[in-house]
């Protein structure tokens, strides 16, 4: 079995812990020693994981004195992302940070009436859907495409594309989660998708590439209670 994939068993493994355990925020994980013992598996593994772990803002390590749990994963996460598939899934937001923040940089500086038109109106989907009771996961994902479209670049959309079934277990999770909070949960979440629109529409790039990098790093923090 490769490193990669057994960095994805740790990080599983290690979600498993913090909820079977019931660990709350600030609580300590065992040590990278123990972790690997328990794991049958390798400390650079465990510590490979730690480090995933705390990028998605899941746990935090401190020098000397070990990791601890930073944000429990909510636990309607799991009815929507496998946990041995949570690691790889989460995993997208680090392309999705680099891909979407310099497409709608691009989309800004290139976006023709046309494709305004159509971000209009998926923006207006979108906000129907989330204003809903029932699923808004499609529209969400059909305005982050309509985003790719806009820059007129076909290879943007390939990637993109091949993302699909992680984005959109992603998306529905986002949704979910953030209907059991309070309205203004939902509310962010649209005023996030509107900012990224209204800087393409005054085409300026780099409020663009901001606003997307901000609704995306809100996004995975949404996944947390």
């Amino acid at each position: 079995m490769s490193d990669s994939r057994l960095t994805d068993r740790a990080y599983a493994a290690i979600v498993g812990i913090i909820i079977d355990s019931d660990l709350q925020v600030g609580d300590r994980l065992p040590s990278e020693n123990q972790l690997g013992e328990q794991f049958g598996m390798s400390r650079p593994i465990v510590r490979e994981a730690l480090v995933r772990l705390g990028s998605d803002g899941i746990t935090l390590s401190r020098r000397g004195a070990g990791s601890y749990v930073k944000r429990r994963p909510s636990p309607r996460l799991g009815a929507h992302i496998p946990l041995a598939g949570l690691a790889a899934t989460l995993g997208t937001y680090e392309v999705r940070l680099v891909l979407e923040a310099e497409a709608a940089r691009l989309a800004a500086q290139r976006r023709s009436d046309e494709s305004m038109v159509i971000l209009e109106e998926r923006l207006r989907a979108l906000r129907a859907a989330l204003l809903s009771d029932g699923p808004a996961h499609d529209e969400d994902w059909q305005l982050h495409r309509a985003i790719i479209e806009a820059t007129g670049n076909t290879a943007f959309l390939s990637v993109f594309d091949h993302l699909y079934d992680d984005v959109s277990r992603i998306l529905k999770a986002g949704v979910d989660i953030s209907r059991t909070r309070p309205p203004r949960a939902i509310e962010a979440m649209m005023a996030e998708h509107e900012a990224i629109v209204e800087a393409i529409r005054a085409q300026d790039p780099d409020d663009a590439a901001l606003a997307m990098r901000w609704h995306l790093s809100q996004g995975r923090k949404r996944l947390m209670p």
